[in-house]
């Protein structure tokens, strides 16, 4: 899965690699050095990019654990821009049993439960050059409808 992320048009072309996913899908690593053709017009990581580093993954994270009873949305995000960002950017994501449990036990009435994370975009040098949230939207998927059994075929041999 790491390999085609990599080969998401929108990653190639920002320059983004996803560097690490963990087996469990609770641990996402994504790095993105500074090339020609993200910088910005003074030389520095296009904001655009530092965004686009942070997403999808959450809500792909969040997928992967709580399974295809649930679904789950990207809802919102921010970004605040904190340092300029020169060499590699990287940002890293976590989701942790309480995080799962949480979305599980606000969601088992059938409500939807919107939680906050927060992910910061790093320097090599472990500087922040950008804080970002992002807002998943979590609830129960609703049962699929079983095809009636009482519903035959529609067409009939009556005349009219």
């Amino acid at each position: 899965m790491r390999h085609l992320f990599n080969l998401y048009p929108p990653y190639l072309g920002a320059g983004v690699r996803v560097a690490h996913i963990s087996d469990d899908w609770r641990h996402v690593r994504v790095e993105m050095p500074l090339r020609w053709y993200n910088r910005n017009y003074v030389g520095t990581h296009f904001g655009g990019s530092l965004f686009a580093m942070t997403d999808p993954f959450l809500m792909i994270m969040a997928i992967r654990n709580l399974g295809p009873d649930y679904l789950v949305w990207d809802k919102a995000a921010q970004i605040e821009f904190v340092a300029p960002g020169r060499g590699t950017m990287t940002a890293e994501f976590r989701l942790d049993e309480a995080d799962l449990g949480a979305m599980r036990a606000r969601t088992a009435d059938g409500s939807a439960y919107l939680p906050w994370f927060e992910v910061d975009v790093r320097a090599s040098d472990g500087s922040i050059v950008a804080r970002v949230r992002k807002q998943l939207y979590v609830r129960l998927a609703k049962p699929r409808l079983e095809p009636r059994s009482d519903v035959g075929d529609k067409r009939t041999n009556e005349n009219p």
